[in-house]
């Protein structure tokens, strides 16, 4: 029986510690877009050039939070 309630408290601590990486997407958007901002800040006629990139920039950054989000899913409610 303890190596049952043992095996449960493992995957809640995997899935913790899987949410760490949407922790890192968090922060990488905002640095995406705080350079941006400050690049647009240094040259507004080039901002208006450069918000595709940035739109990539902060896709990228959330896609590796949705897959840290999907692990952590999977090791609570995967058999």
């Amino acid at each position: 029986m303890e190596i049952v309630a043992a095996a449960v408290l493992g995957k809640y601590i995997g899935a913790g510690l899987a949410c760490i990486g949407m922790a890192g997407a968090a922060i990488g958007v905002g640095n995406v877009a705080g350079n941006f901002l400050a690049g647009a800040l240094r040259n507004p006629s080039a901002a208006a050039g450069q918000t595709a990139t940035l739109f990539i920039g902060i896709a990228f950054a959330e896609a590796l939070g949705i897959f840290s989000f999907l692990v952590a899913l999977l090791l609570m409610f995967a058999v």
